[in-house]
């Protein structure tokens, strides 16, 4: 007995949008990178390490955003003999790198402030208030550009990267303002500690996602007990049983599933409820069940002996 195989075709998603979605990527590449050398010259002359830490994490931000338009090139690439599937797990890939990237940067930035409580150093506050507003600025231009572009998990990992450096051009920001009228220098390392601490946090759950992704989880937003006991209640139905359910992309699930059913002449009636149910209640449309009657009538046949 066959399975019955099913995969709907979606393209609301052309590939201009993303091949646009792409170069909007790359422009906030050249942003963040420039931005990143005239933070880091200013950071180091005005002895603030909130801002070098500020124009480390862009560099980081910059590295992601390559990942994240090189992983959402070669996500788009067709199916072909040696992966049917097409390589739309590279998303996971670069959110994986992009993570650990992220807890790179947070170890840096706890070592640079714990040095740097240890030892203060003056800070020209002037000169950090006004570069880390610019880097502000250019921050929620580069995150906004990312929101128009397509939404998936390689991108939101590289959005993650620039809200985190958003929160630092914050952090630059105020501890500029603080030194500028009060004098008091250890507020650089403390909100370098502080921010280091929302990213390291980002992170961690980006790291989950992307580990869960490859290991070919469940996806994180569904129960597979709820779609089992959904499934089951399908008319027709008598048990679902190995079922399982996957991710090859971020928003590409697939389903496969035994489905033991009270009469197999039914079956395209169910198959088709099935279709729809799993559709419309979870959002999954590559699916493959196999259906297996409730009694199964098994025979002998004597062989003809010479």
């Amino acid at each position: 007995m066959s399975a019955a195989h099913h995969h709907d075709h979606h393209h609301e998603h052309p590939h201009s949008h993303g091949e646009t979605a792409g170069r909007l990527m790359w422009f906030a590449v050249a942003l963040t990178l420039g931005f990143a050398a005239v933070e880091a010259g200013v950071g180091w002359w005005a002895g603030s390490l909130a801002l070098v830490a500020d124009a480390g994490h862009m560099v980081n931000d910059a590295l992601a955003l390559v990942i994240a338009a090189v992983a959402s090139w070669v996500s788009r690439r067709p199916v072909s003999q040696r992966h049917s599937y097409g390589l739309g797990r590279a998303e996971f890939i670069a959110a994986l790198v992009n993570s650990l990237g992220l807890l790179v940067l947070v170890a840096w930035i706890s070592v640079s402030a714990v040095q740097r409580w240890h030892t203060p150093q003056a800070v020209q506050g002037e000169a950090v208030s006004l570069t880390a507003a610019l880097g502000l600025l250019i921050n929620i231009g580069v995150a906004w550009l990312l929101f128009r572009g397509e939404q998936n998990l390689n991108t939101r990992a590289a959005l993650l990267h620039v809200m985190g450096d958003l929160l630092g051009s914050v952090a630059a920001l105020i501890a500029g303002v603080v030194i500028v009228f009060t004098g008091w220098t250890p507020i650089d390392p403390l909100l370098s500690l502080a921010i280091g601490a929302l990213i390291l946090v980002s992170s961690l759950r980006l790291l989950r996602q992307a580990l869960h992704g490859i290991m070919e989880g469940v996806p994180l937003h569904l129960s597979l007990e709820e779609i089992g006991q959904e499934m089951a209640c399908v008319p027709g139905v008598i048990s679902v049983h190995d079922l399982h359910v996957w991710s090859v992309a971020s928003e590409k699930i697939m389903l496969s599933a035994h489905l033991t059913v009270a009469d197999i002449g039914h079956w395209e009636a169910i198959l088709a409820d099935s279709r729809k149910l799993l559709h419309e209640r979870f959002g999954i449309d590559h699916v493959t069940l196999q259906p297996e009657p409730a009694v199964q009538i098994i025979s002998w046949r004597s062989r003809e002996r010479d």
